[in-house]
């Protein structure tokens, strides 16, 4: 069974840099799409970035465009996230998330088509 543990959060001024790290169990984490979501106290979860199996195809909500890049390390089992000129609206709950298949679900922000999800690691961006 897989598991996904993020970490990296934590409290940070406007205009700073976080990067947060999602570590993955199983045999198979290679082979599978990876993305994160973000979700703060009454609001919708919101889709911020996807990642291909092979780190050849990305994708970004326009909110973090030019700010944030998601990147894997396959052989680490791991992803990442990394999170410049960061800004209050980005205060969230990040979540690491693990698809169906090598690639990005067609319809990416909708939370049911990623497969498994980690325990979400709090980001808070003062101003």
């Amino acid at each position: 069974q897989v598991q996904l543990v993020e970490s990296g959060g934590g409290l940070v001024q406007a205009g700073g840099s976080l990067r947060l790290s999602c570590a993955a169990s199983g045999r198979t984490f290679s082979i599978y799409a990876m993305g994160w979501f973000r979700q703060a106290p009454g609001k919708e979860r919101e889709f911020v970035a996807g990642i291909m199996s092979s780190g050849g195809i990305t994708y970004y909500a326009d909110s973090v465009k030019g700010r944030f890049a998601i990147s894997r390390d396959n052989a680490k089992n791991t992803v990442y996230l990394q999170m410049n000129s960061l800004k209050p609206e980005d205060t969230a709950v990040y979540y690491c998330v693990l698809g169906f298949s090598s690639d990005i679900p067609a319809q990416m922000v909708v939370p049911t088509r990623w497969r498994f999800w980690g325990q979400g690691t709090q980001v808070t961006v003062s101003s």
